[in-house]
Order: structure tokens, then C-alpha cells, then sequence
């Protein structure tokens, strides 16, 4: 299987980038726990930009973007993070997505996340990414992770996850997504019937 995960981060080093590796490793690692192998690849908006732009005037891509683009869109399953910009996502991130046919993320398993100061921001997963990602008719995971710069290092308390437990149980739930999504329906099979039976079979815990 093929995980992809997209960064919009625009500093180097960038905490949105390390979060998005942070999110592959645990979905690499609950998938080659139960025996299946994945390749990862990490698209840094942040080096596509000029072609993102350009993309967007004259509507033909740079062979790099079209890589990252035939990328996202063949992946078993995709992660999205973002650094937070006036209370949304960004504008080179939401730019790079525009491109993406609008059919071609159906069905498709999608983990958001984003990056920010602080915790203020973190409904932007549930006001503009998840938004985006249904409208594209993605399978969005039910954990979305936030990362405020004093999450970083932190355990949570008795009241709240801590990132790394947020980024565990995320990446379990990407993970069982895109072992579902592996199998090839039984023949006469509903699809919707078949998704039901394999996830209340699956076990990622």
C-alpha cells in the first residue's frame, strides 16, 4: 500500500512537517504490526509553490507537480496538515488541493491536521479541513490532530489526550481506513455491506 502525506509548511524546520511525519510513522507502524507493507512519501507544498501558482494561470503542471499530484490521488491513503493562517487553513495548501479532480479523493482515506500558536485554532480541523475533505467526498478519519506550540513535548493531563496519544490513535484509525480499503469486495457483494463486515472485524487497537 501507498500512504502519502501532504505539508504545507513553509519554514525549514517546520513543525507542520513534523507532524506529518509523526502521523505516517504511526500509520506505517499499526500497518506493518499487522503484516502489511506500506511505502511513505512526504510532498512538501512549500517547494511546489511557484508551480502550484503557475499551475493555477496557465492550467498545465510542472512535471514535479504532476508527480505530487498523480501521488495523492493514486495513495491507499493521504494525510493532510497545515499550518493555521488567519484562522484557516492556508492559502498554498488550499491552492494545491484545487488541483486535485474533483473525483478523484472519493472515497479515499484522509487524515487532517494542522499546526498552530495556539490551541485557540484548533477547531479550524472541524470548520475548514473537514469541510474541504467531505466536499471531496474523502473518508475523513473521526480523529483529527491539532498541534499548538505547547503540545509539543507535552503528556496531557486527566482531562485532555496529549499529541502523542492524539497522533497514535489517529494513525490507528488511517490505518484500519486503509486496510478496509485494500480488500477487493466479495463478488455480488453490496460495497456498504462489505465495509460494515470488514470494519466490525478489524482490530487496531
Amino acid at each position: 500500500m501507498r500512504l502519502v502525506a501532504v505539508s504545507a509548511g513553509l519554514s525549514t524546520p517546520s513543525s507542520t512537517r513534523l507532524l506529518a511525519d509523526r502521523l505516517a510513522e504511526s500509520a506505517r507502524g499499526e500497518l506493518a504490526a499487522h503484516d502489511q507493507d506500506v511505502e511513505t512519501e512526504v510532498i512538501e507544498l512549500r517547494e511546489l509553490a511557484v508551480a502550484v501558482a503557475n499551475h493555477l494561470v496557465t492550467g498545465f503542471p510542472s512535471p514535479q507537480l504532476a508527480s505530487a499530484i498523480d501521488a495523492v490521488t493514486g495513495a491507499h491513503g493521504l494525510i493532510a496538515v497545515t499550518p493555521v493562517f488567519t484562522a484557516s487553513y492556508s492559502g498554498l495548501f488550499k491552492s494545491f488541493f484545487d488541483l486535485i479532480d474533483p473525483d478523484a479523493l472519493t472515497g479515499k482515506p484522509v487524515l487532517v491536521a494542522a499546526t498552530g500558536g495556539t490551541a485557540r485554532h484548533s477547531l479550524v480541523l472541524e470548520h475548514a479541513l473537514r469541510p474541504l475533505f467531505a466536499h471531496l467526498r474523502a473518508t475523513v478519519v473521526p480523529t483529527a490532530v491539532y498541534a499548538a506550540s505547547e503540545d509539543w513535548g507535552s503528556g496531557g493531563d486527566e482531562y485532555t489526550e496529549g499529541l502523542p496519544a492524539r497522533i497514535r490513535r489517529a494513525g490507528g484509525e488511517l490505518a484500519a481506513l486503509m486496510a478496509v480499503r485494500a480488500v477487493t469486495p466479495e463478488p455480488g457483494d453490496d460495497d456498504i455491506t462489505t465495509l460494515e463486515r470488514q470494519l466490525s472485524d478489524l482490530r487496531f487497537d
